[in-house]
Parts: structure tokens; sequence; C-alpha cells
């Protein structure tokens, strides 16, 4: 062989290594700017994404349960408990709506759970036939937190939902198929992180377009843009249309409970972005520690500064909405369209500023224009 052939040779094995080590699953667990992903990732993973999962899912399978009590003792105290377990287990779930990743992606998780406005008029059809099968993608919207809502608070006091609930015992039972459907797809997606697919999640430290960081920071960036600014915010105050919708709002008809939905959803989030352990420890690496490794190296402009603030702002204009959101739609727009506002300000940061320093591509598309 000769010396330039062996050159070749060299350097072709030298670029097939460094092509593996960049592309594939695994590898170096450092990205190209030696953050260490494989750490954060398992912060992820073990101090927020599973333990969340876990309270979760002991808040539906309670759930269920209480709905089965209701089924087989339809009486006013056990509704009133129902009633009151729907609002704990809705509130939790927005801790881990953003992670839409793995099992759940695969089974359309947050799209079972969450859709609305929920499809009142198919609801009473399937009610009234006492034949369905939620497990259909074309069911979304007729389960979940919202059909629950509902059925739970749409008839109007505890007595009169009792009463409405009793004279069609289906309704019941429709009730109890919503709340078992959430707790075994809950029991599904928390079993699957338990298992290997955390793994499978924690050693993909790539830095590639398919690795776990740059996967789940476009799924956590949507959330917020589409899920949290536009759904919770955005859709009721006809942010986008020019007119306000309140029929929108999520949890509509037990109303109360629709701030305290978006400020959990809020909290979690920004939680999440500070690597906030749920066990209480110390903070984890995650993309606070992570821009600030950035900053530091490069000695840039401080973005942290700059996203930290905005969540200030965001909070303090929040505090002037309504408990009730579609109440405040109705009387004050003026407020859901300042908060729209202020959480835009930080899909700026989030999907442009902070996605470019952590050299994360930005993989989905922006149906609102913005």
């Amino acid at each position: 062989m000769t010396k330039i052939s062996k050159f070749l040779l060299i350097a072709m094995l030298a670029f097939a290594v460094a092509c593996s080590t960049d592309d594939g699953e695994g590898g170096d667990s450092t990205g190209s700017d030696n953050f260490d992903r494989g750490k954060m990732l398992a912060n992820w993973a073990d101090n927020i994404i599973v333990p969340s999962f876990v309270a979760f899912q002991e808040e539906t399978q309670k759930l269920e349960d209480i709905a089965k009590a209701f089924a087989e003792t339809p009486n006013l105290a056990v509704l009133k408990t129902l009633r009151a377990q729907y609002k704990v287990a809705y509130q939790e779930f927005q801790t881990v709506e953003m992670f839409q990743i793995g099992k759940a992606e695969e089974l359309g998780y947050r799209n079972f759970l969450n859709t609305y406005p929920t499809k009142t008029e198919n609801i009473e059809s399937k009610i009234a036939s006492g034949s369905y099968n939620l497990e259909l993608p074309s069911s979304y919207a007729e389960q979940g937190f919202p059909a629950l809502d509902y059925l739970l608070y749409s008839y109007g006091t505890a007595e009169e939902t009792l009463g409405a609930l009793t004279a069609n015992p289906e309704s019941i039972n429709y009730i109890l198929s919503v709340a078992e459907h959430i707790n075994t797809l809950t029991a599904e997606v928390t079993t699957s992180w338990q298992g290997d697919y955390r793994d499978t999640f924690v050693n993909n430290t790539s830095s590639s377009s398919t690795g776990s960081v740059d996967r789940f920071t476009n799924d956590y960036v949507m959330y917020y843009e589409k899920i949290l600014r536009s759904g919770k915010i955005g859709y009721p105050a006809g942010a986008f249309t020019g007119s306000p919708s309140p029929g929108n709002v999520e949890g509509l008809y037990a109303g109360d409970i629709s701030k305290n939905l978006y400020l959990q959803a809020l909290d979690s989030f920004e939680d999440f972005y500070y690597g906030v352990q749920l066990n209480g420890g110390e903070n984890g690496p995650s993309y606070f520690q992570y821009l600030k490794y950035m900053e530091d190296k490069t000695d840039s402009e401080s973005l942290t500064a700059s996203i930290s603030d905005q969540f200030s702002a965001i909070r303090n204009q929040s505090s002037d909405l309504d408990d009730n959101l579609r109440l405040q739609v109705e009387t004050d727009n003026s407020k859901m369209l300042a908060a729209h506002d202020e959480l835009q300000k930080l899909v700026i940061l989030l999907k442009v500023d902070m996605m470019q320093t952590l050299s994360i591509s930005v993989d989905y598309v922006d149906s609102d224009g913005d």
C-alpha cells in the first residue's frame, strides 16, 4: 500500500468515527460546546420527568377509584369528592403536559387528555348510544379532562349535577370510562419512563437533530408556544383572529380553575428551565445552566437575565387576571391580550435566542406566523 493510500485510509476512518459520535445515539456525552448533555438528560429524567409522572399517576388512580365509587353508589358526597379530585388531577396534569416525547408522543397522550374545547354534542351522542371507543384519535375532543369538566360542571350546582347524571345512568358510565382511559394512558407512559425508555432518552447524547436534547428542546419550546401561550391564553383572547372566543378557555365549565391551570403550567415550564428537582434538592443542569455555561465561555450578553426578567414580567401581568379566564375574556379582554403579548416576548427569547445559542435547529412549523 502506498503512503498516499495509507493517508486516505486513515482520513476515511477518522471521518467515520467523527460521524458516528456526532450523528448517532450515544457517543460522547458532551456536545460540540463541551457542555455535559448526559448529566442534563439524567437530571431531566430522574429528578423531574419520572417523578412528575409518578405523582400525576397517583392522582389519576385516585380519579379512577372515585369515579368507580360514584358509578357504584351515585350520591352527593361522592360527587363532590369526584369534582374535587378532577380539579386536583387536572392541575397536576399541567406538570407533565410538556413531556410529549417517547411513549407519550407515540400514544398521542396530550391529545387524549386535553383537547379542548370539548365536543359536547358528540359526548351526548355517545352517551345516548351507549357505544363508543375512546381509543380512536377521532375521539380526542370527546374525552379527557375537558369531557369531565363538561359532565361534572355544565349542569350547575352539585345537587343539580347529581340529578342530571342519575336521570341518565349512561352518563355516569361515560365518566367512569373517561377516568379509566386517563389513568390507563398515564400508567403506560409512566411505566415506559420507569423502564427502558429512561436509558434510551438519557444515553442519546448526540448533538444532532436526532439527539434527545435537540428533539426535546423543540418539543419544549413548541409546547410553550402552541399549548401554553396560544391554547391557554391566545385563542380565548382572539389574539390570532381579532375575535375573542371565551368558549376556548381551558376548564371552561368549572371556570374558577382556568387561571390556576395556566399558572401551574407556567410554574412547571419555568421550573424545568431552571432544572428544579421535585425532591427539593439543588437545581440540576438544565437550560439555565447550559446558557450560563455558554455565556461564561463566550463572554456574551446575558440571555439568562433577559429570560429571567421576562418570566417575572409574565407573572406580574398574570396577577391581574380573573380566576375565571372566561369571565376575563367577557369583561375585560385587554388583560388577556396583554398576557399574550408578554408570553410572546418569551417565545422570541426561547425559540430564536436560546435555540441559536445552543445550536439547536427549529424542526416544527409555526402556523401562527409569529
